[in-house]
């Protein structure tokens, strides 16, 4: 009567560690998506509007870009020790796994902490930097980063000038005789045509209230929002899957 039952508790022994592998497997899997989004956020503000950031005189933007980058990376290569952690049933593979988790986390967590910090100091640094760069640096050697980004910033958000089109006059650019007699540069035009920026009127160049400091800066404010709110969101979405995940590993490392 004792074998039957030896038998079968082994058998459900088995079955129930085969489920609770494949539970595991599947977070996993979700938690590797997630470092997927994660980092395709990060790439996505990095890349669709990177020329923006050499207007910035604070790296934190782009530092908190790479810090999800970096956090997406390392969550997808955690996944897969973790599902490799799962079937091999390595106790010391799941502590290098639970280890990088929390580095995760950190990281995530700081990438929102920084994107918020600089949520707040945003405005005042463009006030201070933003018209200075502009006049100072458009059009000169070894400035063509910032040329580029300036005429990008002009005509995507169609504006002119940090603050007004009048910004231009002190421009050292538009001082020198390669300006050829340009009172704003050619990217202010609603119709961009060579020499355009001679003529200032209206009718010819975008005059935006608050100039193109307030669209850059609602801009980058909607960014850090999303850089937040990733951040953060998934850092607490990936903890919850953490626990469930330790939480099925111990009962797995004691069946």
């Amino acid at each position: 009567m004792g074998a039957p039952a030896t038998a079968y508790d082994e058998k459900k022994e088995t079955c129930g560690t085969v489920c609770l592998k494949y539970l595991l497997f599947t977070f996993n899997f979700l938690f590797w998506l997630a470092g997927g989004v994660v980092m395709a956020v990060g790439i996505w503000t990095l890349v669709e509007k990177s020329d923006y950031i050499s207007l910035l005189s604070s790296a934190t933007y782009a530092a908190s870009a790479y810090i999800l980058i970096l956090a997406g990376a390392i969550v997808m290569v955690t996944g897969v020790l973790g599902c490799c952690a799962t079937f091999k049933e390595q106790r010391r593979l799941l502590r290098v796994y639970f280890v990088l988790l929390l580095c995760i986390f950190l990281l995530e967590i700081l990438a929102g902490v920084l994107a918020y910090i600089y949520y707040q100091q945003l405005n005042e640094e463009l006030k201070q930097n933003l018209r200075e760069t502009m006049v100072q640096k458009y059009r000169q050697p070894e400035q063509e980063h910032v040329t580029k980004a300036v005429d990008k910033l002009q005509h995507e958000f169609k504006c002119c000038g940090s603050n007004s089109s009048s910004d231009w006059g002190e421009s050292v650019w538009i001082r020198t005789s390669e300006a050829d007699g340009r009172l704003v540069p050619d990217s202010c035009c609603k119709t961009q045509t060579l020499n355009c920026g001679r003529r200032d009127h209206p009718s010819n160049i975008y005059k935006v209230e608050g100039g193109c400091i307030t669209k850059l800066e609602n801009f980058i404010l909607d960014h850090l929002k999303i850089i937040g709110a990733v951040g953060v969101g998934i850092a607490c979405v990936q903890f919850y899957t953490w626990m469930r995940i330790d939480e099925g590993a111990f009962y797995q490392q004691t069946a």
